[in-house]
């Protein structure tokens, strides 16, 4: 692994050379005159490197103006020329935090040091004074420094306020226990690198030595808040390292620190692969080391399987296809790491071998990605002509990514735009111009994307593309204008078109518009040879036309961004499976012109055409979040968006193929919506606490979060369909009066309410990927004129007092989406005492029967009196499927009536909330003849199938009059059997 010599200093970059140090000359001179003189007394060689590192960074020559005594004391202790020894830099951070006398000292004085040693070290990388490994070992010597001494110093000052964490089984005091994972475990960091961290602890047990013990999974969490503050947290001086905690279990909505046993437990039954993947390169790198190392040991079982695991290479293939997908969505093929070819290809290459191989091959178990390439070669796993080429390839990426990060101490993997910067990349990686940087870099790109293929790509894709070289041949003339049109409508009428004038017409449409017009040489040469393709596809369906009709506005859509063509041109299978989903549904046409992102999805046939489950979903969109810095909430949105738009893709084509019947569907977009949620709420209550601080319960603990989104209607029902809204009610129980604990504190009421705003801003907010979901609020206590978040006790309180009869029928099909379990568990309490109340059975008959004949009046088909007109079963007439009688709704309020007449007797018909199942609760104790139970079932279903079929059509949910006639007739007669009218 050769060391890139520095280039010449470019003219360029000489007046930012001669400005910098200049500066950094009268900085000293503003210092003091001992200080100027020593500045002066530097060695030639010192002053070259300063004019060559002052010219490439903008961080060094910043700190050394902020604080030129530092820069003048490093080259004093001639750290700038030589490497640290064994332990220099711990004592170093321990002589200065030797006199720190508050965690507000400790936060200065890790900072100032951070500044020291990161000017020190990229003044090395820059001035070629220190290679690759070293530059990375530094760093994570730092991190590891910072993060351990600081634990030091804050736990006993602790262990003073809380007392002493005791074992309960073994009565020994207990320490926290910090994994370090991805670089900083396997010593790679790069020069502006985050941390990522897992927080442990031995074992449960109680604080004692003070009058109040704590748990101590509380006393810990409060450590670890404190640490991250200590390392995290911006100030005047910077900060330390950005500590991100996502990698723990359940992320951002888990506990932050766990006990060994919870750990253990939760890698066991729910790990994940990319969890796999993420602790091949965990490392101990603060706290007790011995606890820390008996923690490991428990979890290898999860990273190393016993077994070779051929399964990984596909879990590490499905990772790189979302990356390749936040990649292209994000405009990002400049980035260096996660771009084709970059950093993240390499190390799937040797995770791949690890993953598979590392249960019986202990070499393999290591963290260092050279000394895994290292062992790969050694064990005849790969050539050595491959693993020299893996390590040259990573190794120039790295110094590239370092020369990247180091002109701001920035963390950004982005080739630069500007022509100065350009200039400083190619001066320290050693070439003369931009042009022959560039030149070399996308050789080892075109390298390591080679050598990825190899290993990770399906071996299957290479057969399918050769085989389909030759397809479309014979409608090349056509698309090439090399047939007149006469000739040109007879080839399409021949092949299968109704209409090959029309067909033709299209087809000249698209060739002159604006978009293809507008088009470069290189997207017009894969428009060139994708067109014929599509057009040899297309004929082999029963209606040709309506696939033009219906895919040709997708080409236009993306025919700037022809990445998109490739990928359907190169993927034969996936464009079969387009053109299929087209023809079946025009929904699923528009949303992929809409987003063409969703082109990714068809891919993959077997994970299209079978979505996950429930405990899936939440998983997979839990990972995509984590890959995305907290603060960034634009993209948090576009996340969560896209996330939706994939996975109601895969429900609509599944329904389609008939993978999927009708309750599947609707519990997968209950399942999607449920997961959506949890996400929003847990990023809107983020968001508010960072501003005011949480919210107290009446005893004065904090809130966490005492917080829960209630759903009505389809989504309380599990009866989601394609385009369904959300109807939802807010609950919170916490304090209204008492104020929260930050730095803007507000009263609990009104951050609730901000609460519910987020959320529903989170929800609604049109994005470049749309809106997650219309949101109603309407149910909530008052309606529209009520607060937006109720509490508990009030809610409580209008449901018995002031509810109308139609509120307590919604009431029926309600259910704690996502939230508090706690308070989850009171609010079904509530329900079921509201519900479950006695009543005069009368007056309940009327109510229903008048409420469900305002909104015949109001919603109904007018042609046919809401479906009770003579006419309303002819051919002429229509059928709408919810609001005419013998419909939907009718089904729904015989349902509702039932659970407010007699749950009061048989409490078990509130424990559902879907029709289906309170209907088998009926036919189950008596109430309901099973016969007409099992129609009402049925009825439903086909209704419901009916207006999936309509949605997916972009039809509204109206059907000729003789449709579903005897479905209707028996639904009328059930309802005037229960005495309704």
């Amino acid at each position: 692994m050769s060391l890139p010599a520095l280039a010449c200093l470019p003219d360029a970059l000489q007046p930012l050379a001669l400005r910098a140090e200049e500066s950094l000359q009268q900085a000293c001179a503003a210092l003091s005159e001992a200080a100027l003189a020593q500045f002066n007394a530097w060695p030639l060689a010192r002053r070259e490197d300063l004019r060559r590192v002052g010219a490439a960074s903008d961080f060094v020559v910043q700190q050394g103006l902020r604080d030129p005594q530092m820069l003048l004391d490093l080259a004093a202790s001639g750290e700038l020329e030589r490497s640290l020894g064994s332990g220099e830099m711990r004592q170093q951070l321990r002589d200065w935090l030797a006199e720190c006398v508050d965690e507000d000292e400790l936060s200065r004085r890790l900072r100032r040091f951070r500044n020291r040693q990161q000017l020190r070290i990229i003044w090395r990388d820059i001035s070629r004074q220190a290679d690759l490994i070293e530059t990375c070992r530094d760093l994570s010597e730092l991190a590891d420094i910072c993060i351990d001494l600081a634990y030091q110093w804050l736990y006993p000052r602790l262990c003073e306020q809380f007392g002493t964490p005791i074992g309960r089984r073994s009565g020994t005091p207990q320490h926290l226990v910090i994994l370090g994972m991805g670089k900083l475990g396997a010593h790679e960091l790069n020069l502006s690198s985050d941390i990522d961290l897992i927080f442990g602890y031995p074992e449960g047990g109680e604080t004692e030595g003070v009058k109040r013990s704590l748990d101590n999974q509380e006393f810990f969490i409060r450590l670890g808040q404190r640490l991250i503050k200590a390392l995290d947290a911006i100030t005047v001086d910077g900060f330390v390292f950005r500590t991100d905690m996502r990698l723990r279990p359940y992320g951002s909505s888990g506990a932050l620190v766990f006990s060994f046993n919870a750990l253990e437990q939760y890698y066991q039954d729910q790990g994940r692969d990319w969890e796999r993947y993420a602790m091949i390169k965990a490392r101990v790198v603060g706290g007790d080391q011995k606890a820390g190392a008996e923690l490991l040991e428990m979890l290898r079982p999860f990273v190393y399987r016993r077994y070779l695991d051929f399964s990984a290479i596909e879990a590490l293939r499905a990772m790189k296809q979302l990356i390749q997908q936040e990649v292209r969505r994000k405009g990002m093929s400049d980035n260096i790491k996660l771009g084709a070819g970059g950093i993240r290809e390499v190390e799937f290459i040797a995770q791949a071998f690890q993953l598979i191989h590392g249960g019986r091959d202990l070499s393999l178990q290591q963290r260092s990605l050279f000394a895994v390439l290292d062992t790969l070669r050694d064990q005849g796993y790969l050539p050595a002509a491959v693993t020299d080429e893996l390590r040259d390839g990573y190794a120039f990426l790295r110094y590239a990514e370092h020369a990247l990060q180091g002109i701001d101490d920035r963390q950004t993997q982005m080739l630069p735009d500007t022509d100065q910067d350009r200039a400083r990349v190619a001066f320290i990686m050693g070439f003369d111009s931009w042009h022959a940087f560039h030149e070399r870099l996308m050789h080892w790109r075109g390298r390591v994307d080679w050598h990825f293929h190899q290993v990770i790509a399906d071996p299957d894709e290479e057969a399918e593309v050769a085989a389909d070289e030759c397809v479309g041949g014979e409608w090349l003339p056509l698309w090439a204008e090399a047939q007149d049109e006469e000739a040109a409508c007879r080839q399409l009428d021949d092949a299968g078109f109704a209409d090959g004038q029309t067909a033709w017409r299209r087809i000249t449409a698209l060739r002159s518009g604006s978009q293809v017009r507008a088009m470069q040489r290189l997207g017009r040469e894969r428009l060139d040879a994708f067109v014929p393709r599509l057009l040899a596809q297309a004929v082999e369906h029963d209606n040709p036309d309506l696939v033009l009709e219906r895919v040709l506005p997708l080409v236009e859509a993306v025919a700037r961004r022809s990445a998109y063509l490739v990928l359907l041109t190169e993927n034969p299978g996936a464009l079969q499976r387009l053109l299929t989903l087209c023809a079946a549904s025009p929904w699923i046409a528009e949303q992929i012109t809409r987003f063409p992102l969703l082109l990714d999805e068809l891919l993959n046939e077997g994970r299209l055409f079978k979505p996950p489950q429930a405990p899936e979903l939440a998983a997979e969109l839990r990972e995509r979040l984590m890959r995305i810095p907290e603060e960034d909430l634009e993209q948090q949105m576009e996340a969560l968006r896209h996330f939706k738009l994939a996975h109601r893709l895969r429900v609509a084509a599944s329904e389609i193929a008939g993978t999927l019947p009708l309750m599947k569907v609707s519990d997968y977009l209950t399942w999607l919506a449920e997961a959506i949620l949890d996400q929003v709420l847990a990023l809107a209550w983020r968001h508010t606490v960072a501003r005011h601080g949480a919210p107290r319960r009446a005893d004065g603990s904090p809130c966490d979060p005492d917080f829960v989104i209630v759903g009505y209607g389809k989504v309380g029902g599990i009866e989601l369909g394609h385009g369904s809204d959300l109807d939802l009610v807010f609950i919170h129980d916490g304090d209204p009066q008492a104020e929260t604990a930050g730095a803007k504190p507000i009263d609990g009421a009104q951050f609730f309410n901000r609460l519910g705003q987020r959320i529903i801003h989170l929800l609604t907010t049109q994005t470049n990927s749309g809106q997650l979901y219309e949101v109603d609020m309407r149910l909530r206590p008052s309606g529209a004129a009520g607060l937006l978040v109720s509490s508990l006790a009030a809610f409580a309180r209008y449901q018995e007092s002031e509810a109308w009869t139609w509120e307590h029928q919604a009431l029926v099909r309600a259910r704690v989406l996502v939230g508090c379990p706690r308070v989850g568990q009171a609010f079904e309490a509530v329900r079921a005492q509201v519900l479950g109340r006695a009543r005069n059975l009368d007056t309940l008959r009327s109510e229903v029967s008048e409420m469900r004949a305002k909104m015949r009046d109001n919603l109904g088909s007018k042609a046919t009196a809401a479906g009770t007109a003579a006419n309303a079963f002819e051919a002429t007439a229509t059928f709408d499927l919810k609001q005419d009688a013998g419909g939907i709704v009718d089904i729904e309020f015989m349902v509702q009536y039932a659970a407010l007449a007699w749950s009061q007797q048989h409490p078990e018909l509130l424990e559902f909330t879907d029709n289906i199942r309170i209907l088998e609760g009926l036919e189950r104790v008596g109430l309901l003849p099973g016969e007409d139970a099992r129609l009402l079932q049925d009825i439903y279903k086909a209704y419901r199938s009916a207006a999936h079929r309509q949605a997916l059509q972009k039809q509204p949910g109206v059907v000729s009059g003789d449709q579903f006639v005897d479905e209707r007739r028996t639904v009328m007669r059930i309802w005037r059997e229960l005495g309704l009218s």
